[in-house]
């Protein structure tokens, strides 16, 4: 067999029967497109040799997944980085810390299960602008194989009443059908400052979106590989009830 259907399976998370009838197609033309060369376009037959020689492989299919993404991606940024630790200098404590939690969990859950071990949900980058949080987020999504999610802390707030919470619900909902899924929030901190301490938001639309945002990491069951990694300027500032144990409670 020239083409591994466990490896299609492992990249086509989040596909549903439409997308995948999509990527086969692709993947015959890129196949078809290989012998336009021998291919007469002006005579209405193929030689049976040339169609006999065509034949769809790994490389067509990989060929054709750069292209596609799961129709539930329409509306939503999202992809699967290709960056490298080789792209990150130093940190090198923080990258095994990462690969521990994040890596190990999705590529070894039968170890996990075996010693009743539970993984950490997330994690929270914290340092100052300009210190590799988002590149490491998309270097350990790269690593798992994962779909990433980039989400940036002030695009969640609107001035409608509930909105804001909605979008919450919709972002969650999203890595959930994606999984496995890296969820990144940038920005974290500005929405995720210790709840009563926004003096100027009579509404208190912050501490909903935040109380939100706890629901939704609290109903992420070990089923859906959904890891969620905030990314923060000010760890001072945070909402204890984000570093509980079972939320994002590993700090790099």
């Amino acid at each position: 067999m020239r083409v591994d259907l466990e490896r299609v399976a492992k990249d086509t998370h989040g596909y549903v029967g439409v997308d995948l009838a999509a990527l086969c197609t692709e993947t015959a033309l890129q196949c078809i497109r290989e012998k336009m060369d021998v291919i007469d376009l002006e005579d209405g037959t193929i030689d049976a040799g040339v169609l006999n020689s065509m034949a769809v492989t790994n490389e067509h299919f990989q060929t054709a997944l750069g292209s596609s993404n799961p129709s539930a991606l329409c509306e939503t940024v999202v992809a699967v980085p290709n960056d490298s630790w080789e792209d990150i200098g130093g940190l090198e404590n923080v990258k095994r810390e990462l690969q521990e939690t994040v890596q190990y969990p999705v590529e070894h859950p039968e170890k996990f299960e075996k010693f009743c071990m539970s993984p950490s949900e997330g994690v929270l980058f914290y340092g100052p602008p300009g210190c590799c949080k988002t590149l490491l987020a998309k270097e350990i999504a790269n690593d798992c194989q994962a779909n990433f999610i980039s989400v940036k802390g002030p695009e969640l707030l609107t001035m409608w009443f509930g909105e804001s919470e909605a979008n919450v619900r919709e972002i969650f909902d999203k890595a959930r059908q994606l999984a496995p899924c890296v969820l990144f929030f940038d920005e974290l901190d500005s929405i995720a400052t210790q709840r009563g301490s926004s003096l100027g938001d009579a509404g208190g639309a912050a501490d909903r979106v935040l109380n939100q945002l706890l629901t939704e990491i609290d109903g992420i069951t070990a089923k859906k590989t959904v890891f969620i990694i905030g990314a923060i300027n000010r760890p001072d500032i945070i909402d204890p009830a984000l570093l509980r144990p079972g939320r994002l409670d590993q700090l790099l």
